[in-house]
């Protein structure tokens, strides 16, 4: 007698339940199979494992091409390219004066002639420069030349049989591509210390002591001691040097790269001459900003309080007490303004300025001289 519960049949047939198994198991079996392609696409069937090739047994992928491959590679080759700097000062012990390590960072080896670019403020106020190579080597470098406006700078160790960075291009960096920074957190204990990221945005304006950056920002872990380092796209070339971090409570993965294309031409200019030439106006001044100019009745700009003796303000007859408010009709009301705009020339151009003095407004030519970080 069969037994019936809800209006269906609770015990049939052992043979109908097995062929029953058994058509539900195949069915079940060519549903999946043609369904591969669909959700994995054509080729990739098998996950984790690649088409055998003739006479093969061992149906596994290649390291190169697992998800991790190319971290692993960047790190194995860009890795030893990046060096301790520790920047040492003269410092008074008990009994006498001797070199003690005032800071340490991290630099990037990207000549075979031994030049190593890091961050000005790694070395800066040092009265010695060492550099401990990835084989555990020490070094005495000597400073070629330094930049505080893009707080760039450039060592160069004479040693050999040491490798070298390949340097990429910023600007072809997309938001969201994957990259690897690579530096000394808190120093030698961890350093080549690797840690992966995407690029968060592009041409970040990040203004640090009162001086604005253009930055690569990317949610790769960067600490202190990491400045200087690599930033390095998946091609493993360098595409940034890792310069700052956000410090935040509450905020995380908020790290800064100066943009390689940006720093190729401000390295060559620190290893060619030692320091970055730019225009200069040859004035000693201070801004007048809104308040002041209601105050005064006066209009927002540059306050001459001095130009310099033989300097290029000074020829063209600016003097001092003169505002200046405009360069080659771009409005000028602060040093950042004149900085911006001054950018666009190079020493020995002529430009337009345009400058208030005595309750008139008046303009004048003047022909640029040299200003460096000497």
């Amino acid at each position: 007698m069969n037994y019936y519960y809800d209006g269906y049949p609770r015990r049939r047939s052992i043979f109908f339940t097995l062929l029953l198994c058994v058509i539900s198991a195949v069915i079940g079996g060519l549903l999946a199979v043609s369904l591969v392609p669909v959700v994995y696409g054509p080729g990739e069937g098998n996950i984790g494992t690649q088409s055998l090739n003739e006479g093969s047994s061992a149906p596994s992928l290649p390291p190169s091409s697992l998800d991790y491959a190319p971290v692993v590679t960047i790190a194995e080759t860009v890795g030893p390219t990046v060096v301790g700097v520790s920047n040492q000062g003269m410092g008074r012990s008990l009994f006498r004066q001797q070199l003690v390590e005032q800071g340490s960072g991290s630099g990037v080896i990207i000549s075979k002639e031994g030049h190593i670019v890091t961050n000005y403020h790694v070395i800066d106020k040092a009265d010695k420069v060492v550099v401990t190579l990835a084989d555990g080597r020490q070094l005495e470098a000597v400073i070629r030349g330094s930049d505080p406006e893009t707080d760039l700078a450039v060592l160069q160790i004479d040693a050999d049989n040491f490798p070298v960075s390949a340097l990429g291009d910023s600007d072809e960096v997309r938001v969201g591509e994957m990259v690897v920074a690579i530096g000394n957190p808190l120093g030698a204990e961890f350093a080549r210390s690797v840690t992966v990221g995407v690029i968060s945005a592009k041409d970040r304006e990040i203004t640090i002591e009162d001086r604005k950056y253009n930055l690569i920002q990317t949610d790769a872990a960067i600490n202190p001691g990491n400045s200087g380092g690599a930033l390095v796209n998946s091609q493993g070339r360098v595409i940034g040097i890792n310069s700052a971090k956000l410090v935040i409570q509450g905020v995380e993965g908020m790290g800064f790269a100066i943009p390689i294309s940006d720093a190729k031409p401000i390295i060559d200019e620190l290893i060619e001459k030692g320091y970055v030439s730019r225009p200069s106006l040859g004035i000693w001044g201070y801004v007048i900003d809104a308040r002041l100019a209601a105050q005064n009745s006066v209009p927002q700009g540059i306050y001459i309080s001095e130009p310099i003796a033989g300097g290029p303000a000074a020829a063209a007859g600016l003097r001092e007490g003169d505002i200046i408010t405009g360069v080659n009709e771009t409005k000028i009301e602060n040093f950042d303004d004149l900085r911006e705009v001054l950018a666009q020339f190079k020493p020995g151009d002529q430009i337009n300025v345009s400058y208030y003095r005595q309750g008139k407004e008046a303009s004048v030519a003047l022909v640029l001289g040299e200003r460096s970080n000497e």
